[in-house]
């Protein structure tokens, strides 16, 4: 996976991830169970998300290793 490619999927985890943690605790008073879910299913993919960029941190660059 390219590096750029990487990255979008990162922030759509977190950015999309606490999306739905603030709509499942709104959703929380209608629906309690929908709402927990949706904090859970939210809280994973942000905290995926967090994830990748500590493995986004450990890929080598390729424009690094290429000589100027």
């Amino acid at each position: 996976m390219k590096t750029a490619a990487l990255e979008k999927l990162i922030w759509a985890l977190i950015f999309g991830g606490l999306l739905a943690v603030g709509l499942g605790i709104a959703v929380q008073r209608d629906a309690a169970m929908l709402g927990w879910a949706m904090v859970l299913v939210g809280g994973a993919a942000a905290l995926a998300g967090a994830v990748l960029i500590w493995v986004r941190s450990r890929i080598e660059d390729e424009r690094r290793d290429t000589p100027t």
